[in-house]
């Protein structure tokens, strides 16, 4: 159903922004380290008008769902809640918000840990920025839609999902340093392209241990004398620590020392056996991993064509992505969900997009 069809008037403007993959550098961006996520060619997209009646309105075209609450009131719940973090948070910055009416589309699965919850909060600021003319560079959006996942969505998150869906593209790999937020453009690995497909199990960071490894890290932090593990750059200093902490910050400390590794410079083998080691890092040493999901890493990981797989997210469920020779991504895709399907579970092609 359109905005006009809901709305009674065409929209004023409109907005997208995509979802993301990340290639390495999982659970280290609320560390300060170091990530490489990539966008997907699934988008959500934002209509945006004004409203007349003092109440903003909020639609989603995917879940049929219309939500209408006065500017002063308490958080909504669900989807509202990303949008109306975004407003509150524009207003709390100085911008005059006037009442809005908002119908949202997307084609970025939800629960595949693919950042629907990004994408539908960088493309909502994007949008309010057109209907505004306001004057908000891109880097600002995306910290504006952080602080609206950690204090609307109740999601202690990083700053990476927000960051690759308002700067990334899909034609090449992000490298970002979450501290300094300095980044770089950077192209994938030659003779390669990704595949990303859905476990089919399905996830919600603000209902997972997510909030949970967060504190873990902190406390690892504090006990190690740190600001955050990304100041740890040997692994064996973590050795010190209790257990689960211990693993941990193993994970975090390792894992950056990865991507660091990639902004070298390495060949597409390396960079597939790096994939390799962050899922194993991401299974035993973190514990965000669920059965179907190594399973389906598993048969990537001994398929021909794949330099190296591993879950993407952060875990509990959603997707995994791997690494393949370029122009066999498709084959090598269709090919390892008939096999991952025939184990009891049902997994689909996100990428190379199939459904859009």
């Amino acid at each position: 159903m359109n905005f006009q069809k809901i709305f009674g008037k065409p929209p004023e403007t409109e907005a997208s922004a995509p979802g993301r993959v990340n290639l390495l550098g999982e659970h280290t961006d609320y560390n300060d380290g170091f990530v490489l996520p990539t966008a997907i060619p699934q988008r959500t997209t934002v209509q945006l008008g004004f409203s007349t009646d003092g109440h903003h309105h909020f639609y989603s075209e995917d879940l049929d769902e219309q939500v209408s609450i006065l500017e002063s009131n308490h958080t909504p719940s669900g989807f509202a809640s990303y949008i109306f973090g975004c407003i509150q948070l524009l207003q709390k910055e100085g911008h005059t918000i006037p009442s809005l009416n908002l119908h949202v589309k997307s084609t970025v699965p939800i629960g595949s840990g693919l950042s629907s919850s990004a994408a539908l909060e960088v493309a909502t600021l994007r949008a309010v920025r057109q209907l505004l003319n306001l004057p908000i560079n891109d880097v600002e959006i995306a910290q504006l839609a952080q602080q609206a996942e950690i204090h609307y969505a109740g999601v202690q998150c990083g700053i990476m999902d927000q960051m690759a869906s308002s700067l990334a593209d899909t034609e090449h790999m992000l490298f970002l340093d979450t501290r300094s937020l300095e980044r770089r453009v950077m192209p994938f690995p030659s003779g390669t392209e990704i595949v990303v497909i859905d476990s089919g199990v399905p996830r919600t960071l603000a209902g997972s241990g997510y909030n949970q490894r967060r504190a873990e890290c902190e406390e690892a932090a504090r006990l190690l004398g740190v600001k955050a593990l990304r100041d740890i750059t040997d692994s064996s200093a973590t050795e010190v620590l209790p257990e689960p902490l211990r693993r941990r910050a193993r994970h975090v400390v390792t894992e950056n020392n990865r991507v660091l590794e990639v902004l070298q410079g390495v060949s597409s083998q390396r960079f597939g056996e790096l994939m390799n080691a962050s899922h194993a890092s991401l299974r035993d040493n973190y514990e965000v991993s669920v059965p179907a999901l190594d399973t389906l890493v598993e048969i990537l990981q001994k398929t021909a064509g794949v330099f190296g797989a591993r879950l993407t997210g952060a875990g509990f469920g959603g997707a995994c992505v791997a690494l393949v020779a370029a122009g066999e991504g498709r084959g090598i895709a269709s090919n390892v969900l008939e096999q991952y399907n025939q184990t009891g579970n049902t997994g689909r092609i996100l990428v190379p997009a199939t459904d859009f």
